[in-house]
């Protein structure tokens, strides 16, 4: 058993290569090998998203907190609350982040493959956001 101390993983911010406003990132889990599942939880400001992007093993998310909006490419842009639990399967363009007045928490979890867990890729634009 391993035990990760609250507290024990320092907070990011979220780089603005891959997300537009302000996001924080707190890691919860990196499982040692041969596990290959990564969770973090990751709290988006209100208007702020991810870049446009794929996981080569699929996405859980599991909302905790506030409202969010998420879009699989060709889909439409889909409200998200707590409670509420998207997948996104292997390969499959997506993003998320929160509400444009309200700001949102989530659960992310993913497994990496050969040491990637995300290909990032194009910013979300405003026109896609506000669909």
């Amino acid at each position: 058993m391993q035990i990760i101390k609250n507290g024990s993983r320092p907070s990011t911010k979220g780089v603005a290569d891959y997300f537009t406003g302000g996001v924080r990132v707190d890691p919860l889990l990196e499982a040692p090998a041969p596990a290959r599942v990564r969770a973090a939880l990751v709290t988006f400001e209100p208007g702020a998203r991810t870049a446009w992007h794929t996981h080569p093993l699929g996405q859980t998310l599991i909302v905790t907190a506030g409202c969010g909006r998420a879009q699989r490419q060709g889909g439409p842009v889909e409200e998200i609350q707590p409670g509420d639990v998207l997948w996104f399967a292997p390969g499959e363009k997506h993003w998320h982040g929160a509400a444009p007045t309200t700001a949102m928490t989530h659960i992310a979890i993913q497994e990496h493959l050969d040491g990637a867990a995300v290909e990032w890729m194009e910013q979300v634009t405003d026109e896609e956001y506000l669909a």
